[in-house]
């Protein structure tokens, strides 16, 4: 889980769309109807194979120089940037339900303080991710 920055090939299309390759990576291809929506559309798709690069701990490829690929026309190419952190968070949101075992004076201690352990856990378990 990381931040990423990838060229994409973007292809203009009549009626001012746009068709966005990422040739670094299978399957990761997307389109907008102009160029805010194709780089909001690329950001989408990059974090979504990305995401599934990680979630089946497939090898996540080097990004290549963008001048290494050929262009025809009016193509050009561009960075787009994802945080699979951040994608994760918005769209895998679920719940899980975790047993766990605690120190019974400590039970009584954080109860006593009207504690809610979910809370707890999660702010423990986010602070801890994000310090590696």
């Amino acid at each position: 889980m990381a931040k990423y920055a990838y060229p994409a090939i973007f292809t203009p299309e009549d009626g001012g769309g746009f068709s966005i390759d990422f040739p670094d990576l299978e399957g990761c291809h997307t389109c907008g109807d102009s160029l805010e929506d194709g780089i909001e559309m690329a950001e989408d798709a990059l974090a979504l194979v990305l995401y599934g690069y990680e979630t089946n701990d497939r090898e996540i490829p080097s990004p290549s120089s963008p001048s290494s690929f050929p262009l025809s026309g009016n193509e050009f190419v561009n960075y787009i940037a994802c945080d699979t952190m951040e994608y994760r968070k918005m769209y895998n949101n679920r719940a899980v339900k975790k047993t766990l075992t605690i120190p019974e004076w400590l039970n009584e201690s954080a109860s006593a303080m009207g504690l809610n352990f979910s809370q707890v856990l999660q702010e423990a378990l986010l602070q801890k991710i994000q310090t590696k």
